[in-house]
């Protein structure tokens, strides 16, 4: 939930003039998730409450948000169970939804910035991964794969962005992050602290950020199709979407798009106006641009099944997504209490379209020939998450513009 806060704060930093009227829906969305954040960590004096619920008991039921009776287990980090990573995050999502409300809500922002300071200062003084840590089988389902290093250097790019103080810039340098991937996700924010960075770098001119510029451009070299570039390391589809092995392939490619959305328009404002990958043909930010618009074009319908992967967009969209409260009848329909094995018995197999549709709600995706089986039980691709959701809306006012 932070990261996507943080990255729907970012969609409206960067694009929020793009939204028209939505705009104000879209701050309405972050301030839900930073009111949840302020109160886990202002709720206890050295602890960051970071998680509800048993995970292994909630993924063995399949009920209604009305009738969950799953323990309720809160879950926090602390100086004697440090959790870096998700502290880390917490930070960026409050600095960055700070930027947005300075104008709207001044007075919000600065509790905001008040909080990820402290926070921030917490993730560096107990440093370790949060799913060494907490209990309730966090760990079985939603580990730091990596590690905690990405979420100081995201955090205090924000604090930076958000505050101007050179002292996180002294931290982000002394940080060192070196890594060379080809991905940003909810558990992995080293590219797009990188790209976060590289604004000041190419806007202002700040030239000790100037790595991370050269990295943000290294990842995208990973990104970009093989024709297009020499050190590429990620897959397409046949019919061009990038493809990563394992759940959720969609959150990937939006967040991906967002990065190079974001690149282009930097790019376009500065006086960097190409690139290479080992020495191949310069990369403009019309590239950037048109590969962003390929993934996003095929989100929303333009690919070999003529499938939207978002529910309820087009005239085709998946039918049986992975998702309780839509795969299930309202309380209205069925007013009488289901219980938690009935659910996965009566609903989660059952072989008709779900009878809720999940608006707005975007999948995992086809695999990498392009299928997509439209299976409520794979949630490999039939998954819904906020994380996705989050760089897309960047990307689609970006498009929109």
């Amino acid at each position: 939930m932070a990261f996507t806060a943080t990255m729907l704060s970012w969609s409206i930093i960067e694009y929020g003039g793009r939204m028209d009227g939505r705009v104000h829906d879209a701050r309405a969305a972050v301030r839900w998730a930073t009111d949840y954040l302020l109160k886990s960590a202002k709720a206890t004096p050295g602890k960051l409450y970071v998680g509800v619920g048993d995970a292994d008991a909630d993924h063995r039921c399949w009920e209604r948000p009305e009738d969950m009776d799953t323990p309720r287990d809160v879950y926090a980090v602390s100086a004697s169970a440090p959790g870096s990573d998700v502290a880390g995050e917490t930070a960026a999502a409050l600095a960055a939804a700070s930027v947005v409300f300075r104008a709207a809500d001044r007075a919000y922002s600065r509790r905001l910035l008040a909080a990820a300071r402290d926070v921030m200062a917490f993730a560096w003084q107990h440093q370790g991964k949060y799913s060494d840590h907490v209990g309730g089988g966090v760990g079985n389902y939603y580990p730091s794969h990596s590690g905690y290093k990405d979420e100081l250097l995201w955090g205090c790019a924000w604090l930076l962005w958000a505050t101007k103080n050179s002292s996180y810039l002294n931290d982000l340098i002394s940080l060192g992050a070196n890594d060379d991937l080809d991905v940003f996700s909810w558990d992995n924010k080293l590219a797009g602290a990188r790209v976060l960075l590289s604004r000041r770098a190419l806007l202002d001119g700040d030239e000790r950020l100037e790595p991370f510029t050269r990295q943000a451009e290294e990842f995208i070299c990973h990104i970009l199709p093989n024709s297009s570039s020499p050190s590429s390391t990620t897959a397409y589809t046949p019919g061009g979407l990038m493809h990563r092995p394992g759940n959720v392939n969609m959150q990937y490619v939006a967040s991906a798009s967002f990065l190079l959305t974001t690149y282009a328009k930097y790019m376009a404002a500065s006086r960097r106006r190409a690139f290479s990958c080992q020495n191949s043909r310069p990369v403009t930010h019309r590239n950037l641009r048109a590969l962003a618009k390929r993934q996003v074009d095929y989100v929303l319908g333009d690919n070999p099944l003529g499938m939207s992967y978002m529910v309820g967009y087009g005239a085709r969209y998946p039918q049986r997504i992975h998702h309780r409260a839509s795969s299930m009848p309202s309380v209205a329909a069925h007013p009488a209490h289901i219980g938690c094995q009935e659910g996965y018995r009566s609903y989660l197999n059952a072989p008709g379209p779900n009878p809720n549709v999940h608006t707005g709600a975007v999948v995992g995706g086809p695999d990498e020939n392009d299928a997509f089986p439209d299976d409520r039980v794979d949630y490999a691709r039939s998954e819904p998450v906020t994380y996705t959701n989050a760089p897309l809306v960047g990307c689609l006012a970006y498009f929109e513009g």
